[in-house]
């Protein structure tokens, strides 16, 4: 089973994550950010991964720590369960609609960190959660995971329904990504090595 566990301690936040890429069975996610929480457990539903998220922050202050630190721990952690990379597909992108919503991601399991992100949000907050926050885990994740990741809103009216297409699309474009295929030998890569 490709898993991994970390716990990540600062003084803004505590982090407890474990990521399993090979069995959905247990999703489980507490922020203390609703939305947040929300948006989390459709990524590992659509991803099809195991994925348990412990989080305290500062939320006295606002959700930003707390979802940026998610970002950080989660990239890492699928970066690590990733091991050697190894027979995985590497590119992964999803459309999802989400009602009158268009959401897009790419991404490339590629070593090489970088984030390109398009997308307006008219509402600022969803409950306690900052939409401005989408963007911030996004590259939390694309640079701890490693991935070269391209998010972007087509078009839409509700901030809702536009944040959920992109976490939809990220779990479903990383599940295609992470994907063994029995006819790559070794890493899918002309270098021979993705870092």
């Amino acid at each position: 089973m490709r898993k991994a566990a970390k716990s990540r301690k600062t003084n803004e936040t505590c982090i407890e994550i474990a990521v399993n890429l090979d069995d959905p069975a247990e999703v489980k996610v507490e922020t203390g950010v609703g939305f947040f929480d929300h948006m989390l457990e459709l990524f590992a539903r659509h991803g099809r991964i195991g994925l348990v998220v412990k989080a305290e922050g500062d939320l006295h202050i606002d959700s930003h720590h707390t979802v940026e630190d998610t970002g950080i721990v989660l990239g890492q952690l699928v970066r690590e369960a990733l091991g050697d990379k190894k027979g995985i597909t590497r590119y992964g992108s999803a459309y999802v609609p989400m009602d009158e919503a268009l959401g897009f991601v790419a991404l490339d399991i590629s070593g090489r960190p970088f984030l390109h992100f398009e997308a307006e949000f008219e509402n600022p907050k969803l409950g306690n959660f900052d939409t401005e926050l989408v963007r911030e885990f996004f590259q939390a994740f694309a640079f701890q995971a490693a991935v070269t990741l391209h998010a972007r809103v087509l078009y839409g009216e509700n901030t809702h329904h536009k944040i959920e297409s992109l976490f939809k699309a990220l779990g479903r474009a990383l599940h295609q990504a992470v994907e063994v295929d029995p006819e790559i030998k070794g890493v899918n890569s002309t270098k021979g090595l993705i870092e």
